[in-house]
Formats: C-alpha cells, structure tokens, sequence
C-alpha cells in the first residue's frame, strides 16, 4: 500500500524506526510496542475513507491487529486522503468516537517570525536533564482530561523513542532556553529522503504571547535543514485553530487535509 498523504505518510516515519508497519493490502497495521499507550502509535490506516458497513468490520481489525480492552484501551483509524474526505463516519460518531480534522502545512524553509524572541537560546536537548524538562513540560501542557501519571508515562516512552532516533541521525529535539530553563520545545525528524516533520510543539504557559513558539519554529526548522539536507518540512495542526495561523505567518503554506477517528478510554490513568 503506497501512501499518498503527507501527513500519514510523514506519521509513518515514527514507527518505522521502532514499530511494526504491516501492509495487508487495503490497509496497514500501525504498532509501537515500546509505546504501547500511544494512540496514534497504534492504530489502522486505511487506503480509503469508511463506507457503509466499515464501522464494525474496522473495530474487528482493530481488535484483531491492534488489541482489545482491558489491554487496548483505545481505537484509532485513519485514511489516506490528501483531500481530507470524510467518508461515512456517523456511526463512529455516535459510538463517541472523535473526529480530527487537520491542515497539513509545508515549507521548503521557515520564514523568521514578526516577533521574535531574542531571550531564548534554540537547541538540540543534550542531556538527560534536558529531556526531564521536556517531559515535564509536555505534561504540564497536556490537555486536562489527561491524567498525569499514565501521560507522563507515554511522553517518557516518547522521548525515549526520540532520543534514539536522534543517536540514529534521524533528527533531533529542540528546545527554547532561559538560561538553562527549557520554556518550549518540539522536534523536527526526518525520512532519510529529504522529508522532514514537526512533532509536538509546546509552550510554557507562563511564558506564551512572547514570540518564542514562533521563534522556536523558526530556528528548530532551519538548523534541521543545515544538520540533514532537508527538502520539505511538514508540521500539522487542527484545521482554524490558532497554531495554523502561527505556522502559516512562518510561510507554512496548507497543502493538504488529513482526517481520522479515534476513542480511548478516559478513566483516570489513560494517556
């Protein structure tokens, strides 16, 4: 199965350094055993949007590839249309499945933010003190109806995913300093073709409104593209939503649409 959307296509990058990328014709099976919690680490991609009679038969497959509960306690599909096509999603819906509907933006280059912040120093986390920060921070920006010990859990698996693909030349995660206090972070990682994607853009909430999510941006994609010959960047965000209008005012121009579904469990301990 060849992907043709950019953003699944760009997800894949992920798993295929650490995980499991099944093809089985009109679909591929997507697992991150190391990370086993996270949902989009795990989940179904289909060549097609859902039609009439897809809702049970792609639970099955989830259940099937992916896992059931107690030990799955999540289900997540997506499918490969650049346009964003919905497909018939309403059973899902009212099955309480969320829908995410996404811009996919690219640049050859970032261009330098109106307001910049020249307090912060942007660079690669070096230390294992480094990427304790980082996952605090990523925590403290979860969104509430995580609970913080199992999202803890996940990002620590995350960034231990990173730190290895980063030891394997695929990239690196970058921080926004203070001093020797990390205000912001994301990643920027790469295909070894050229093709590189941004991962998890995150701002301290003390310190947001001050330039540095768009600094960041700015000088993480550039020192990814001096590092690693990069050709394309793609960062992805909920379509209308304010980090598109930051990442488009960095010459991130929408390129395509991307949709998916997914449920999880949101007992207290779920990431």
């Amino acid at each position: 199965m060849i992907i043709k959307a950019l953003g699944y296509r760009t997800d894949l990058i992920f798993p295929a350094f650490d995980g499991e990328i099944i093809d089985r014709g009109d679909y591929l099976s997507v697992r991150s055993p190391l990370n086993p919690t996270f949902y989009w680490g795990n989940f179904l991609l289909f060549s097609a949007p859902p039609q009439e009679g897809d809702f049970e038969r792609w639970r099955e497959l989830f259940k099937r590839e992916i896992g059931a509960s107690p030990r799955v306690q999540h289900q997540a599909f997506g499918w490969d249309s650049p346009e964003g096509e919905t497909g018939v999603i309403e059973p899902f819906l009212r099955a309480g499945f969320d829908a995410s509907r996404d811009v996919v933006l690219t640049a050859s280059e970032p261009r330098p933010p109106a307001r910049p912040s020249s307090a912060v120093n942007v660079r690669p986390l070096s230390s294992a003190a480094d990427r304790e920060q980082a996952v605090d921070l990523q925590v403290l920006c979860r969104e509430p109806e995580h609970e913080e010990a199992g999202y803890r859990e996940y990002r620590r698996r995350a960034m231990d995913r990173y730190r290895r693909m980063g030891e394997a030349g695929l990239g690196h995660w970058y921080g926004a300093f203070l001093g020797d206090r990390l205000v912001g972070d994301l990643g920027v990682f790469h295909d070894g073709r050229g093709l590189g994607r941004y991962q998890s853009v995150g701002t301290h909430s003390d310190f947001r409104r001050q330039g540095i999510a768009g600094t960041l941006i700015y000088e993480a994609g550039r020192q990814a593209i001096a590092r690693h010959a990069l050709h394309t960047l793609v960062i992805i965000a909920e379509e209308h939503a304010s980090p598109a209008r930051l990442y488009k005012s960095l010459g991130f121009v929408p390129t395509e649409r991307s949709v998916g579904l997914l449920w999880w469990d949101k007992k207290p301990g779920r990431a």
